[in-house]
């Protein structure tokens, strides 16, 4: 005889047993990841074991929580965060001045100009995103819809997919918990529809925003990069230069799949050694030019700059604001790293950094005013000029990895609310959960690149469309965190104010000089990020009525299913009450929810008024971590429908749950759970049926034969009579339920087993209105072809049914 791994039954741990010749195969391979020389133990938990267990199947640990790291693992966040999130922004010394300045520039004018620099990058980087910004965050996730997402934690101000509400960690405060302004302000969100669609659009705008700039930032900093070459090559071609451009771009997102924490490894010491060429040519100049320079310290310098020069310093502010381009992307990568890495990094190494390359510069400039055209490379020390032009066009080359990852995850936060269909997300660390990749977005962004690329085709054209976006998201993060602040903060409303005024007059400052460039080539960005966003509205708008359409089949199984006094089963009388024969066989449904009753059982019952021997409702709930143990994996509970059980499966992004043989699994869990309540059998009788409890009043046999009554696999804890004592219930009358239970389970697994589907068709109503017919019809265009969920189950076509229902919207 062979042997089989086979759970058993009175108690936790696995152990090799002999079969008795039915075993089933492929068990082996579905348990096996439970690494066994782990010592991990193999549970199944029922609703009674679990006392975390809700009524719509979450428990605490399905809701995503950020991730805490100290000591040497966040120095080495720390450092990876340098490769991915500053080579935008730690390549602006490349071009900020000559952006600025159109002619040689004067003392007062330079160090207006320097003092602008450090003021900007001290209270927009610094202050309001490392300090203030950061500290916004939802579980970990950064970005502008990060901030909506925590708003509608916090305030009913969204409507939530059903089957997701119980996965979404609601901490609205009470009331009396409030200042007087927040809850007034709370209160107007919540019975405001204007408000809320306002949020809504602002959110979506801040994503497309920086995705449109996720298309232009490769394009400019590797192009500029590569027409660096000029000052060796000066007679190479403005087409090789396109097609070195475009090669390194490709190049660059055929990297993409091999994971953030290894690309950020590998560009980390590129822009390291990049930042530290800046800090010791300032350094440098400082020494060895104008150091009086440092009196720009002094915001008064900034201030007379701007009242001096009036209309053209206010142009000029726009070659300014490039300075922190970059910062959006910073918060935005927040769920790729953490705040303290963030924090650190910048506070000790780039932002020094970066002062002092600024600051060595305008010290040179001071003396040689011609300089500014290209204030990195005229201010490079002697020796030092091919080291820096090696080291500058990689570091502009790696710089566009900044936007690629904030990318990735903006996207992934959009599909999480149900604003873009679910496609491929792809985890690419163990350690660091919400490092991402998604092929599609990256193949995408590819192509967009190097058309951009190849129709701009130099630097200074795609410089007009540069920073609008920039400037739009800081400003939209302002007004957001203001509301955080508010709500959810609950600081003092004098406080958020003077806040919102300070950053909201910068923002505005140069939001305003960056709108002259729309005309020029920003219209570019703008209208992408208008496309993008009216797709995302569009998903959903349809979504929600989706939702509306399917609202009907949300009830409890027992609404559905009822038992009468011989022990047949037939549908309530809202469903015409028809007897519902036996089927013979082992039937798992799909369960998109995990809670209630699933659609494609109701339409089953319905369509066939006939009910399987065994029904599982089978659910599979993704965690946001690697693996999920053994013993924490499965959750069974019977529901009220003799025969029938719900199987919730947890799973991490690295786990592979669903094997070649996915019933053979779920019979050995059954066996397990039937075994588990044999061995509970002195509890006192559970309610019969007709109360709705999770447990079942069931029969032993065949129930008297009768075509419409199927076997039922009992609770050995529920006794003939809802008045017997524990002492009806022998061990022996237990021990013959439960080898009847197993029996039973068995012949059906053996009889036939069939994998049970929905497929849900969406049609539009007749009398819809015009407008709202054609932005169903593109919703159910893309609905009708995006990745279906079930295409990555290995499940054998042969025992698949699908059940085919019509939803009206």
């Amino acid at each position: 005889m062979s042997q089989a791994w086979r759970i058993q039954f009175a108690s936790d741990d696995i152990h090799p047993v002999r079969s008795n010749g039915s075993s089933v195969n492929g068990v082996h391979d579905a348990l096996k990841v439970s690494s066994l020389s782990e010592k991990h133990t193999s549970r199944v938990l029922d609703v009674e074991e679990g006392s975390d267990y809700k009524d719509n199947g979450a428990q605490d640990r399905d809701i995503r929580k950020r991730q805490e790291f100290g000591g040497w693992v966040l120095f080495w966040l720390a450092y990876q965060s340098v490769g991915v999130i500053y080579g935008d922004i730690g390549t602006s010394p490349l071009y900020v001045y000559s952006s600025t300045f159109s002619d040689n520039p004067s003392y007062d004018d330079l160090l207006g100009a320097l003092s602008l620099i450090i003021w900007t990058i001290t209270l927009m980087v610094s202050v309001k995103y490392v300090f203030i910004v950061l500290n916004a965050d939802d579980e970990g996730e950064g970005g502008t819809f990060a901030l909506y997402s925590l708003l509608s934690r916090y305030a009913n101000i969204v409507k939530r997919d059903p089957r997701e509400e119980s996965m979404v960690k609601m901490e609205r405060y009470l009331s009396s918990d409030l200042k007087r302004p927040g809850r007034s302000f709370r209160s107007f969100m919540e019975h405001s529809g204007v408000v809320q669609a306002l949020l809504k659009i602002v959110g979506v705008l801040g994503v497309s925003l920086v995705m449109s700039d996720g298309v232009l930032t490769p394009a400019q900093s590797v192009l500029g990069a590569i027409q660096g070459l000029q000052v060796v090559k000066p007679d190479i071609t403005s087409g090789t230069i396109i097609g070195i451009s475009c090669a390194i771009l490709v190049l660059l997102f055929l990297l993409q799949p091999l994971g953030t924490s290894k690309i950020a490894t590998a560009f980390a010491p590129i822009v390291i050694v990049w930042l530290l060429f800046n800090l010791s040519f300032g350094i440098y100049n400082l020494a060895l030019h104008d150091h009086s320079v440092l009196k720009a310290f002094s915001p008064y310098f900034a201030g007379n700059y701007l009242v001096r020069n009036g209309t053209d310093g206010w142009r000029s502010l726009g070659g300014i604001l490039l300075a922190f381009t970059g910062t959006e992307a910073l918060f935005a990568d927040l769920g790729a790293f953490n705040k303290r890495a963030i924090q650190l990094s910048w506070m000790c190494f780039c932002y020094p950094c970066l002062l002092l390359a600024y600051i060595g510069q305008a010290a040179y400039i001071s003396d040689v005013p011609s300089a500014y055209s290209n204030p990195f490379f005229n201010t490079v020390p002697p020796g030092m000029y091919y080291p820096s032009l090696v080291i500058s066009i990689l570091a502009a080359v790696v710089a566009s990895q900044a936007m690629i990852t904030s990318t990735f995850q903006l996207l992934s936060q959009v599909m999480k609310l149900s604003y873009f269909p679910q496609i491929k997300l792809v985890h690419t660390s163990k350690i660091f959960h919400g490092q991402i990749y998604i092929p599609f977005a990256n193949w995408l962004l590819m192509t967009g690149t190097v058309i951009v690329t190849a129709v701009y085709s130099n630097t200074t054209r795609l410089g007009n469309a540069y920073g609008v976006c920039v400037i739009l998201v800081t400003f939209i993060t302002t007004c957001m965190v203001s509301i955080v602040a508010l709500i959810i903060w609950r600081l003092h409303p004098l406080l958020v104010l003077a806040g919102f005024v300070v950053f909201s007059c910068l923002d505005g400052m140069y939001l305003s000089s960056a709108l002259t460039k729309v005309p020029d080539g920003a219209w570019f960005t703008l209208v992408l990020a208008i496309l993008l966003s009216s797709i995302f509205i569009l998903w959903r708008f349809g979504k929600e009525q989706q939702w509306k359409a399917e609202g009907e089949d949300r009830f409890q199984p027992s609404h559905l299913v009822t038992q009468g006094g011989d022990g047949e089963l037939r549908l309530t009388s809202i469903f015409g009450g028809g007897e519902l024969t036996n089927m013979k066989g082992f039937a798992i449904f799909f369960d998109k929810t995990g809670h209630l009753t699933p659609t494609v059982y109701i339409q089953f019952l319905q369509k066939f008024l006939a009910t399987p021997s065994v029904t599982i409702f089978f659910h599979l709930r993704p965690l946001s971590t690697p693996s999920v143990p053994l013993a924490d994996r499965y959750t069974i509970a019977r529901t009220v429908i003799p025969n029938c059980f719900r199987l919730t499966v947890r799973h991490g992004y690295m786990d592979e749950v669903v094997s070649g043989d996915l019933a053979g699994m779920i019979l050995e869990l059954l066996r397990a759970f039937i075994g588990r309540e044999g061995a509970k059998s002195r509890t006192p009788a559970p309610l019969p049926l007709n109360n709705g409890d999770n447990h079942t009043t069931v029969h032993d046999g065949d129930g008297g034969g009768g075509s419409n009554q199927q076997p039922t696999l009992s609770s050995p804890s529920t006794p003939s009579s809802s008045s017997a004592t524990p002492s009806d219930n022998p061990p022996t009358t237990t021990t013959t339920t439960t080898a009847n239970n197993l029996s039973s389970l068995q012949k059906a697994y053996e009889t036939q087993v069939v994998y049970i589907i929905g497929k849900e068709q969406m049609r539009i109503c007749p009398k819809t209105r015009i407008w709202r017919r054609v932005a169903l019809g593109a919703f159910l265009w893309l609905r009708e072809n995006t990745r279906s969920k079930m295409a990555s189950l290995d499940i054998p076509v042969e025992r698949l049914v699908e059940v085919g229902f019509v939803k009206e919207v």
